[in-house]
């Protein structure tokens, strides 16, 4: 099998919409990830798709950057993180593609302690068994959340931020979200309809910088459903998962 990596730019972006997490170009969203991304290529990020033979569109992604740029609440200084991974295709799983993305990432952090990353039982992430058999190691656990690194040297293991202290400051009805993923920024509008008629008015905060992210009220850091400092929800969530969790955790 034929396989191909394109390192993504803002020069060649247009030629790869599908970097832009299968978003329409023609959203308004699409163009506010391309913004939230130059300005981190800036800090080191680096956005790499996977084509194989056959397939037009990409169905491998990948994107990191250094650990102190990192969008989790973790403190990575050092390693490379990796945010996201992706294979798309059941029928592409277990042909050892991943492990093509996940060299990348290693190849850029020779200079450094190792890589890093964030892995979930729950959805809308990588789960942790591709990196266990790739030599990664489970370093600190949250829930069904898991820190995983692979050591290159000898140094400070990275850790896991204390965001449950975060989330207890955080009161009322409040979603905090950043634009580094456009599923959770697409949301924003997705409920609008659904605040209005339950008459609800949550503080919405946006997460600007990777410091930010860093001392955000859950560890992936960048989608906070919170309401009087419970964590209602730290993924993309359906509007009609949403209506749910209003009638059962916040309608009065």
């Amino acid at each position: 099998m034929e396989t191909k990596i394109v390192n993504i730019t803002m020069d060649n972006i247009a030629d790869h919409p599908q970097a832009i997490c299968f978003i329409n170009p023609k959203h308004e969203l699409y163009h506010k990830k391309i913004d939230w991304m130059e300005e981190q290529f800036k800090n080191g990020l680096v956005i790499k798709l996977l084509y194989i033979e056959g397939e037009k569109k990409p169905i491998g992604f990948i994107e990191y950057v250094p650990g102190e740029f990192c969008w989790r609440a973790v403190s990575a200084k050092d390693y490379m993180f990796i945010h996201c991974l992706w294979i798309n295709g059941k029928k592409h799983h277990h042909q050892g593609l991943g492990r093509l993305l996940i060299n990348e990432a290693e190849k850029d952090a020779q200079n450094m302690n190792g890589v890093a990353v964030v892995t979930s039982d729950k959805s809308f992430m990588t789960t942790k068994d591709l990196f266990i058999k790739n030599g990664y190691k489970i370093i600190a656990e949250s829930g069904k959340d898991q820190l995983l690194s692979k050591q290159f040297k000898n140094g400070t293991q990275p850790s896991i931020n204390n965001w449950a202290a975060e989330l207890e400051n955080t009161k009322d009805l409040t979603i905090i979200y950043s634009k580094q993923c456009p599923w959770v920024a697409r949301f924003i509008e997705e409920v609008k309809p659904i605040l209005k008629k339950e008459k609800l008015k949550p503080k919405i905060v946006v997460l600007e910088t990777a410091e930010q992210a860093q001392k955000a009220p859950s560890l992936y850091s960048i989608f906070n459903l919170i309401y009087n400092g419970k964590l209602l929800s730290d993924r993309y969530i359906s509007t009609t998962r949403f209506q749910n969790i209003v009638n059962k955790e916040i309608k009065i």
